[in-house]
């Protein structure tokens, strides 16, 4: 502890004198326009309606406070919306999870200038599960906002043209979900374990569990694959299939005797037998009879089985991703998650209209799109938009023959958001989970564009001003004493850090 006279707290330094205001984050913190993100996110926090809760009376002065006698259920206090919105950026920028962004909070005091703190604080902001309650809370729109908003700060700060926002690129690619290589074996041993939980939960008295044995099962079948004895494999996977079709005929008729069964206990026996019937009929054959998708995760039945022809990994289970960058720059204008595995070219208009409505406070419209062949066929269902691939080479002018080959610079891009914003494994739940996540990495990446713009422009910036100081020598003779005040206390480094005489 010491006394700084210069602030209003006697024992404690601010948090802009413990840190250096030139380095990138602490120039994208006083860029950043905060409050019109809190305005624009606000509404969906506001409070809502509950089943069986009135909500109060309105006036002319806004609610009419409720005075009643009970105790307050309202909990600790609400983090600042600040904060909450620069831990999601931090989070995606510099690839944390939940748990580490909270903790390395605490030991950053840079960090926490960003998320508009004045004063360090050697503790955690929240706990790391408030972070997923927020999520849920913001919500596809809310997420979107924050991605709109760094393609706005980058246009406002003229690092990238807003006529660059006109020409974009899009691609596809897959968002892997945080599930275990879907094996029969494995389907069907979590199918037994689960319907087991189910009717103890309902309080149903099983003859067997077969825990044991399914339990062995399961090491046999990865014994016999890795052998590459599949006679045997088939023979585990079949009596793996029979213990869970004994369960679930067991199950089913203790349950129809049972009365005094709750709605919600019902639903969750009819959801695990639903389930675990899935599972057992496709573990016999290569395709279902019935046609519905197959089943690859017990908690994540959204997974999509997908093929994208790569030599190292065929096969991807999670959702397909679009993303649309500038065509120069490299600044993500767009990120969507779609359901179902869809055909690259009909994702194309959905990802286009994203794209125009996160850029259209800067009143720019994406209307060209390079493309990869598999966005051919596409050109009548996007009547606005001109679609450039390959196919079409021979009709391409020499400049959009020459644009066409910066096309696969969105693959960086996409390694970059997989390998270092956290687009590789999605750990969020459900289909929501899928969207939100895809949004936020692309708004991690463009916080990073950022910084490594403001660090890259701020040399040139002193440079300029450099050369254009003498010519006012004649008005301000001490213009090389303004110079260096001005090098110390702006928020853009010089190149060597210091001014030479």
């Amino acid at each position: 502890m010491f006394a700084c006279p210069a602030t209003d707290d006697f024992f404690r330094a601010r948090i802009d004198q413990m840190i250096d205001l030139r380095h990138p984050l602490a120039v994208l913190a006083s860029r950043m326009p905060w409050q019109e993100i809190e305005a624009r996110v606000a509404h969906l926090f506001v409070r809502k309606a509950h089943t069986g809760e009135a909500m109060p009376d309105l006036d002319l002065f806004g609610e009419k406070p409720q005075r009643t006698a009970a105790t307050s259920n309202a909990g600790r206090p609400r983090v600042p919306l600040r904060v909450m919105i620069a831990l999601l950026y931090l989070k995606h920028a510099f690839n944390e999870s939940d748990e580490g962004v909270v903790q390395r909070w605490a030991d950053t005091p840079r960090w926490q200038f960003f998320g508009g703190q004045a004063y360090y604080e050697d503790r955690q902001p929240c706990d790391a599960t408030t972070l997923v309650k927020f999520r849920r809370l913001l919500g596809e729109e809310g997420v979107e906002e924050l991605l709109a908003q760094t393609v706005n700060l980058a246009v406002s700060l003229k690092l990238i043209a807003v006529a660059a926002l006109a020409t974009v690129v899009v691609d596809s690619t897959v968002q892997e979900k945080a599930i275990a290589h879907p094996t029969d074996a494995r389907l069907l041993e979590t199918a037994r374990a689960k319907l087991v939980e189910a009717a103890q939960g309902a309080g149903i008295e099983l003859k067997q569990t077969f825990a044991k044995e399914g339990r062995l099962l399961r090491f046999k079948a990865a014994r016999y694959a890795h052998a590459k004895q599949f006679k045997r494999l088939r023979r585990v996977l079949k009596r793996q299939s029979t213990v869970v079709g004994r369960l679930a005929r067991e199950i089913g008729r203790k349950a129809s005797v049972l009365g005094a069964l709750s709605a919600a206990a019902r639903q969750a026996l009819s959801e695990a037998l639903a389930k675990a019937q899935r599972i057992a009929d496709q573990s016999r054959s290569r395709k279902n009879a019935s046609g519905a998708p197959k089943l690859y995760a017990w908690h994540a039945p959204e997974v999509e089985c997908i093929t994208k022809g790569k030599s190292k990994t065929p096969y991807e289970f999670g959702v397909k991703v679009g993303i649309a960058s500038t065509l120069h720059h490299n600044l993500v204008v767009g990120a969507r998650a779609f359901k179902g595995n869809p055909y690259d070219g009909h994702t194309l208009a959905e990802q286009m209209e994203q794209a125009a409505i996160l850029v259209q406070d800067t009143g720019v419209k994406p209307t060209t799109a390079y493309v990869d062949l598999g966005y051919r066929g596409v050109d009548a269902a996007n009547p606005g938009l001109a679609i450039k691939h390959r196919g079409k080479f021979k009709t391409l002018t020499a400049q959009e023959r020459k644009w066409l080959k910066r096309r696969q610079a969105i693959e960086p891009i996409i390694g970059h958001l997989k390998a270092d914003h956290r687009m590789n494994r999605c750990h969020l739940k459900g289909e929501q989970g899928d969207r939100l996540h895809a949004v936020l990495c692309a708004a991690g990446y463009n916080i990073q564009w950022l910084l490594r713009m403001i660090a890259k422009k701020g040399v040139a910036f002193l440079l300029r001003l450099y050369l254009r100081l003498p010519q006012a020598a004649d008005l301000c003779p001490n213009w090389l004493g303004m110079l260096r005040q001005l090098a110390a206390r702006t928020s853009l480094r010089p190149a060597t850090g210091r001014i030479m005489d």
